[in-house]
C-alpha cells in the first residue's frame, strides 16, 4: 500500500470551519474533506480514511484533493453543474393547470386526458413523460386518484347529512362506556 499523499493547506482550521457553515451541503462535504486533510497535514492521511470519515466515495475525495492542489480553495469551492433545463411550461400555463387541477368539477380522469387538454389549449406538443414529471413534481398529482367530490353532488343534501351526523357523533360511544367502567 502506498503512502498517503501530503500537501500544504494554506487556510487555517477555523477558516475552513467558517466556510463549512456558510456553504451549501455539497460544497460543505468538500470542505470537510479539506479539514480532515488539514488536521493530518504533517503525517498525511489516506483518501479512503477521509472518505470513511465524511461518508463519501474515495474517488470524490481524490478529485477534491486534486482540485485543491491545482487551484486552491477557489477551485475546490467552484461548482460547475448548471442544474435542470429551463421548463417547457411557462408560468401562465402552470397557473392554468393549477386552476384546472384544483377545480373539483373538472372531468379529467388521467394524465393522458390532461395532456390532451393542455396541448389543445396552449397549442403545444409536449412529450407525455415531460408533462407527467412536471405535474407530479409541481402539484403532487397521482394517476387516476378518486375525485374528492362528485361533479353532480347536491350541496344541500351534504349539509343536511353533516347536520344529522354531527349529533350522533356527540353521543357517547359504547367504547367510552366500557373504558370508564374499568
Amino acid at each position: 500500500m502506498s503512502a498517503p499523499k501530503t500537501f500544504k493547506i494554506k487556510e487555517s482550521e477555523s477558516e475552513i470551519k467558517k466556510l463549512i457553515k456558510k456553504s451549501n451541503p455539497m460544497i460543505a462535504k468538500r470542505l470537510q474533506a479539506l479539514l480532515a486533510f488539514k488536521r493530518n497535514e504533517n503525517s498525511g492521511i489516506s483518501k479512503r480514511v477521509v472518505s470513511d470519515e465524511i461518508g463519501v466515495n474515495h474517488n470524490s475525495v481524490q478529485t477534491w484533493r486534486s482540485l485543491y492542489i491545482k487551484g486552491g480553495i477557489k477551485m475546490l469551492m467552484a461548482h460547475c453543474n448548471t442544474g435542470y433545463k429551463p421548463s417547457k411550461i411557462n408560468n401562465d400555463q402552470e397557473q392554468a393547470l393549477k386552476k384546472l387541477l384544483e377545480n373539483p368539477s373538472n372531468c379529467i380522469v388521467g394524465f393522458v386526458e390532461l395532456l390532451d387538454w393542455f396541448n389543445k389549449t396552449f397549442e403545444t406538443t409536449i412529450n407525455y413523460k415531460t408533462f407527467h414529471g412536471f405535474v407530479v413534481r409541481k402539484f403532487n398529482a397521482k394517476i387516476k386518484v378518486a375525485r374528492k367530490s362528485h361533479i353532480k353532488k347536491d350541496i344541500q343534501a351534504v349539509e343536511a347529512f353533516k347536520k344529522t351526523s354531527s349529533r350522533s357523533v356527540k353521543k357517547s360511544s359504547p367504547r367510552k362506556e366500557r373504558i370508564s367502567k374499568k
